[in-house]
Order: structure tokens, then C-alpha cells, then sequence
């Protein structure tokens, strides 16, 4: 196994900002941390197939689920619980980690254990939040809003670099489309790329929120057409949620990729992405 952590840990952001000449990166794993099997699965399987193709790999996973359809909806298993499996994960694969934050207290609770804080979409013009996770040090992910251009998201960069950090990253997860469907719109991702190093969320963007039962909807048999889109108009890095069950995953199961699928769409990506280097 290739030791990715050191170089991503420390160096993330520039290695980001000279992937146009080698390859796109990965933020990639479960919607939500449901237990640490499934958590070391799914890191196993997704580091054996970066390994394999060289891509440089972050496990995703979310500590908790705060932004829920309905009161009843699968929340997490325990802050601390499934922080202390993330960097599990981090320790036994020696990959870096990332999940998402939504209060102010979370950004230095999760520092203790991840190397980057994402930004909910939702929440991402919450300016307190984003310094928040800025003040820590660790490298900032921020999720465009759903209603937001790309070229708003220069104000939420700026905000992470007067706090200190130079360490940010915006990721793309699509734009609202009448009341229940995403677009994403791929001029977005050259013009996002002149505030920072950009990722586009390939199963988010694929999202069909807000259905009568209270359980978004999704299209997961159109991530290879976005995610090809993605890397072809020159994205950094790759999001993608998987579970070897998504029809059983607590959280966000209908736009999933299926993690048998996982390898085959990132070979392509790749080839994609060296066609692209040699233009």
C-alpha cells in the first residue's frame, strides 16, 4: 500500500493545485459512519482500487446526519463513536479523512479526529461556522449552496483565507432545479477553480430531494455521465458516496453507487482524465 497519508495530510491543497498534470483526487465512502465494519469494508475495498490506479484517496464519512427529511430519519450512531472509527480508518489504511460539521462546536470536536471539515451545502453563507472550521487548521471543504452561483462561492473562500487558512477546497453538488431535482452546471467548475481547487459531488448532484414520503430520491444510473462531465471540464477531485448495500444504507441509499461498480468508473475516469493532461 502506498503511504498517500503524510503527502495528503500535510500537503494537501498544493498537491491539489498541480493535479491538472498528474491525477484527479477522491473524496469517496459512506453517507454516514453506521458502524465500523462497514466502515472498514468499504476503506478497504476503495483503497485497494486508488492503490491499484493511483488516485490520491480521502475516506468520507459523516460523524452524524443533521440535515434530515424527517424527525425519524437515521441520525448517527454517536458522535464520538463514529469519530473515533474515522480515525480508525485514517490509522489502519493510512489515508486521510473528511466528514461533515453543521455547528460551530462540531468543527473542534471533529478536528480531533479528521483531516478535513466539510461544509454542508446548506449551511455553507453561515460565516461563523466557516471560521470556525478555518481556526482550526485543518483543510475546509465548502459545499456550494444549492442556490448558489459559482461565483458567490468566492465570498465563502475568502472567508477561510482572512481566518488563516489557506487550506480550502470548494466541491460542486449541483443546483436546485425546480422543487425536486439537481442540475449541475459544468461552467461552474472552470470558474470556481480560479478561488480554489475544485471537486465535483457526482451522487449528491444526482439527488431527488424533497418527495412526498420524506426520503430523498436519486438517479445513481447517471454517475458515470456526470462524473466522465466532471473530469472532462477539468474538476480536481471526484466525490462519490458507496456502500456494498445501498438499497439497506441508512442514509442517502437511492443515489449511491453501488461499491461492486466502484473500480470500473474510476478506470474510466482515469483514462478520461490522462486524455484530457495530453491536450
Amino acid at each position: 500500500m502506498h503511504d498517500k497519508y503524510q503527502v495528503m495530510k500535510l500537503d494537501l491543497i498544493p498537491q491539489i493545485k498541480h493535479a491538472d498534470s498528474n491525477n484527479f483526487f477522491l473524496l469517496c465512502g459512506p453517507c454516514a459512519i453506521e458502524g465500523e465494519d462497514m466502515a472498514m469494508r468499504i476503506a478497504e475495498k476503495v483503497v485497494s482500487i486508488t492503490d491499484k490506479l493511483g488516485i490520491p484517496y480521502v475516506f468520507k464519512g459523516s460523524f452524524k446526519k443533521a440535515n434530515r427529511s424527517r424527525v425519524d430519519s437515521f441520525t448517527g450512531i454517536g458522535d464520538e463513536k463514529a469519530l473515533k472509527i474515522l480515525r480508525k480508518v485514517s490509522e489502519t489504511f493510512k489515508v486521510p479523512t473528511v466528514t461533515d460539521i453543521h455547528e460551530i462546536a462540531d468543527a473542534y470536536k471533529a478536528a480531533e479526529y479528521v483531516d478535513v471539515l466539510q461544509i454542508p451545502a446548506f449551511l455553507v453563507r453561515q460565516t461563523d461556522l466557516v471560521v470556525a472550521a478555518a481556526s482550526t487548521g485543518k483543510v475546509v471543504n465548502l459545499k456550494k449552496g444549492q442556490f448558489m452561483s459559482p461565483e458567490s462561492m468566492k465570498h465563502a473562500v475568502q472567508k477561510v483565507i482572512d481566518s488563516n487558512n489557506q487550506q480550502v477546497m470548494v466541491t460542486d453538488r449541483g443546483t436546485m432545479f425546480g422543487y425536486q431535482d439537481m442540475i449541475v452546471d459544468f461552467r461552474g467548475i472552470p470558474t470556481m477553480k480560479q478561488y480554489a481547487p475544485v471537486v465535483l459531488d457526482v451522487t449528491h448532484s444526482l439527488q431527488q430531494p424533497n418527495q412526498s414520503s420524506g426520503v430523498t430520491g436519486g438517479r445513481p444510473e447517471m454517475i458515470e455521465t456526470i462524473a466522465r462531465a466532471g473530469i472532462a471540464t477539468g474538476a480536481d477531485g471526484i466525490f462519490i458516496e458507496t456502500h456494498f448495500d445501498p438499497a439497506n444504507a441508512k442514509s442517502d441509499g437511492a443515489n449511491m453507487l453501488h461499491l461492486d461498480y466502484l473500480e470500473k468508473l474510476l478506470t474510466n475516469l482515469v483514462a478520461i482524465r490522462k486524455t484530457v493532461n495530453s491536450l
